[in-house]
């Protein structure tokens, strides 16, 4: 069923915290603002299911706000086409949901599309058991019985202390945290939050939370075993390799920015993220982004980065530029963050040659050592051509290999083929 046009003066997507402060701002000019997710609730990965208790006053006060702003929210929506290239200013986007496609115009368009955890292969790293950090948490959040089961926590990231602090209140064994940043990098990190007394204050409660785990720095997983599930984990620390007896391994490398939509819509990427201006607008003119997607940095700065963005695209810069000298704090921030937890180079021999880089397509680590770059590898082993469309192996490739995630195309998400010959009728 296809729904009929809707019109919005600026459309977000994406319902994380950039989102939210983004429409919030866009209506204080009196536009007419919608947001769009593919979640069921407003929050992102940092506030899910906070709509229904929320566990801050700041996720409160944004998800009120939003409330009294009166934002009309399409839940279970995701952008998956854009049938008029070129015309920015009135486009024509296509969302599906679970049972219509919605037809979207908009004068202006702002991308808060968050970020997504990367994995990097290691043998046995697909066993039921291995899961990224935020999604075993975010599976104990939609009810996975963890109490009393054994859990390492592994990887690179201050997700991974959020994540086992989660954990543990919720009963599980959390043996143990393997960062893969040294300790000097962690020393430095922490003096470095001087001007963030807030983080510090953070840093602190979780390190309280976690009392009695051991922290290893300098570690990281090499194999998970089991035989159809996960029973133990190899870690190297130096030259020492243990294995440690676990129910489930929560293990994230960092996080990689979701960038696909700006891509397909033309906008120029910097560095492996959406290239801004000052006011959060992308390359493409009418098109702004905010969040992670513009660089890993925290909830801070994509509040702030949402609210500028929010501001600019109806014409409230004033508004706008006053939030310059907050959001260059919290990207100082954002930079030591990711000096702090840059993946080694150790890294890099992880995987061994029979070891499963895309899921997907079943596609071995030896085979796309065969190949010199991505265009090869999807033509001979359709590495990235699966369901993923390679948002998993995509980041991992491109660590391992240094191949350049290359162009986007429709349908930019797996969609249902009713959907994609409505997109078809209108050409």
């Amino acid at each position: 069923m296809t729904s009929p046009l809707q019109n919005y003066d600026v459309l977000v997507i994406g319902g994380g915290p950039a989102g939210l402060a983004a429409a919030v701002s866009a209506t204080e000019s009196g536009a007419r603002v919608a947001i769009v997710d593919d979640n069921p609730g407003l929050g992102g990965q940092i506030w899910r299911g906070e709509q229904r208790k929320a566990s801050t006053p700041e996720a409160a006060e944004w998800l009120r706000r939003v409330q009294v702003a009166q934002i009309e929210f399409l839940p279970g929506a995701r952008v998956y086409d854009q049938p008029e290239p070129g015309q920015l200013l009135a486009e024509m986007s296509l969302a599906e949901t679970f049972d219509r496609v919605l037809e979207l115009r908009f004068r202006k368009l702002i991308l808060a599309t968050g970020a997504r955890e990367r994995f990097l292969p290691f043998p046995g790293w697909t066993l039921p058991g291995v899961a990224g950090a935020g999604g075993l948490q975010a599976l104990v959040k939609s009810g996975l019985p963890i109490e009393g089961k054994k859990v390492v926590v592994a990887g690179t990231g201050p997700l991974l202390l959020a994540v086992a602090a989660y954990l543990r209140k919720r009963g599980a064994q959390v043996l143990l945290i393997a960062e893969q940043a040294s300790q000097r990098k962690l020393l430095s990190f922490g003096f470095g939050l001087w001007r963030s007394p807030g983080k510090i204050f953070q840093a602190i409660q979780l390190k309280r939370e976690l009392a009695g785990t051991p922290h290893l720095t300098s570690c990281w997983p090499v194999a998970a075993n089991g035989d159809g599930q996960l029973r133990s984990l190899t870690l190297r620390r130096g030259q020492k390799t243990w294995d440690v007896a676990c129910d489930y391994l929560a293990c994230g490398f960092h996080l990689l920015p979701n960038t696909e939509l700006a891509v397909f819509f033309g906008c120029a990427l910097r560095d492996g993220v959406v290239q801004v201006d000052e006011f959060q607008q992308t390359t493409m003119s009418g098109i702004y982004c905010a969040g992670e997607s513009t660089g890993i940095g925290g909830l801070d700065v994509s509040l702030v980065e949402g609210q500028i963005a929010g501001f600019a695209a109806t014409d409230q810069q004033e508004k706008a530029r006053a939030l310059f000298a907050e959001r260059h704090k919290h990207q100082q921030f954002a930079d030591l963050l990711n000096r702090t937890f840059a993946l080694r180079e150790e890294l890099k021999a992880l995987p061994q040659a029979d070891t499963i880089v895309c899921r997907c397509e079943d596609v071995s680590f030896a085979r796309l050592q065969n190949q010199p770059a991505w265009r090869a590898a999807k033509l001979h082993t359709r590495c990235g051509m699966g369901p993923c469309q390679g948002r998993i192996c995509g980041g991992a490739i491109e660590f391992l290999l240094g191949w350049p995630a290359e162009s986007v195309r429709p349908p930019v998400f797996p969609v249902k083929v009713g959907s994609l010959i409505k997109t078809w009728d209108r050409l």
